[in-house]
């Protein structure tokens, strides 16, 4: 059995991991670290500590009344995505945990496609 790296956990939750094929299970937010566990299979876990996590990026839509899944970028290993039943709580939980100069939104679509186009034309003044 895995063993957990909080002392004290402020939230747990049902939630779904995007690593790979979506996994269900429960997200838990404690003292020293964000981890989420499947529920039919306990060997596949994710401990993240406080201290790898570099941004906790979240995609908002709808002035901030919609937040379908969130992600948690550490300074190594890339990001991880996630989604639960109540993002904003979980959220403000680790708010606790993260500054909250670290957290932010994601890009909108039309901003990911405005940054495409900008960089065709810069790729381009600088070939020249």
């Amino acid at each position: 059995m895995v063993e957990s790296l909080n002392t004290k956990v402020s939230l747990v939750i049902d939630g779904t991991s995007f690593l790979g094929l979506t996994d269900y299970g429960k997200i838990m937010v404690g003292d020293r670290g964000f981890e989420f566990y499947n529920h039919r299979d306990s060997r596949k876990f994710i401990q993240i500590p406080w201290e790898e996590v570099d941004y906790v990026v979240a995609s908002v839509m709808f002035k901030g009344k919609w937040i379908p899944r969130y992600g948690i970028q550490t300074k190594k290993n890339g990001t991880y995505t996630f989604s639960s039943k109540e993002p904003k709580k979980v959220l403000r939980e680790i708010r606790q945990y993260v500054d909250p100069d670290r957290m932010v939104h994601s890009l909108s679509f039309f901003q990911v496609v405005r940054r495409g186009i900008a960089s065709i034309f810069t790729k381009k003044k600088l070939k020249n």
